[in-house]
């Protein structure tokens, strides 16, 4: 599976800019034929602005017709980022998920959110984890802080995905734990993760720490950008992940009634 990851430098608050800029990258993206395209986290607006509701997109219609056509236009799947979702008087940081032929494939809500920012101020988490099928390859999300938790991780794993894609606006001064994290869920798990980060600044001027990344079940780097604005490619092998598991098979090894089991004082 070939996958394109956008590492965008999104223009903080303007929505209409950062869709020219989708198209324009997605276009370039596009001339070495990618079965997957990947988007950063709330790639429309930013991380983010506030009042966030004032920048949301009520039930996600302008950003999901924006994907939708994209996807079916090109004929390739689309991960596409995280959008600020307006539900009612809720608002979700939402991954929508969009087949080759513009159908919408998923919807995850981000589970996790940063309260260091705030976020779990303005927004609502969401409730479930989230698996996808493209073009046969069980995949699931995960969006930037939801790297942090690794039983997040293991249940989609569990669950019997072969690649997590990790839309994320993550800064440069936490670039250790990004690339830790990122590396350590793809080991501990043996799956492929796809990590696509935001480039530029994010608010107050903040610095994103963009190497956006393709890990491969072993851990291994398959390839990663620097911090510019960039389009990051990659193919993802099926066949590594077989052979490392016929060496190793972790899960196999689990010891699961161990784990629920209360430790001894």
């Amino acid at each position: 599976m070939k996958v394109a990851i956008l590492q965008m430098a999104v223009a903080f608050g303007e929505p209409q800019k950062n869709i020219a800029n989708l198209y324009r990258m997605a276009e370039a993206a596009m001339e070495s034929r990618p079965d997957v395209l990947l988007l950063p986290e709330l790639w429309p607006v930013g991380f983010y602005p506030q009042p966030i509701r004032d920048y949301a997109d009520p039930d996600g219609r302008q950003m999901r017709d924006t994907l939708a056509k994209l996807s079916n236009h090109y004929q390739v799947n689309i991960v596409g980022g995280t959008v600020a979702n307006a539900i009612g008087k809720q608002v979700f940081n939402t991954c929508y998920v969009f087949d080759r032929n513009g159908q919408l494939a998923a919807t995850y809500h981000k589970a996790h959110l940063f309260t260091p920012s705030g976020e779990a101020e303005d927004f609502e988490p969401g409730n479930s984890l989230v698996t996808v099928t493209l073009d046969g390859v069980k995949c699931g999300i995960a969006v930037c802080y939801d790297i942090r938790f690794p039983e997040f991780t293991r249940q989609l794993t569990l669950a019997g995905i072969s690649i997590l894609f990790l839309p994320a606006a993550w800064p440069q001064t936490r670039l250790f734990h990004w690339q830790t994290l990122i590396r350590a869920r793809a080991i501990e798990n043996q799956i492929f993760i796809a990590a696509c980060n935001e480039a530029g600044l994010g608010p107050h001027d903040t610095p994103l720490a963009g190497h956006s990344a393709i890990i491969d079940p072993w851990g291994e780097i398959l390839t990663e950008a620097g911090e510019e604005e960039c389009i990051l490619q990659g193919n993802l092998r099926p066949a590594i992940r077989t052979q490392i598991k016929e060496t190793m098979d972790v899960l196999a090894d689990r010891r699961e009634t161990l784990y629920l089991s209360q430790p001894k004082k």
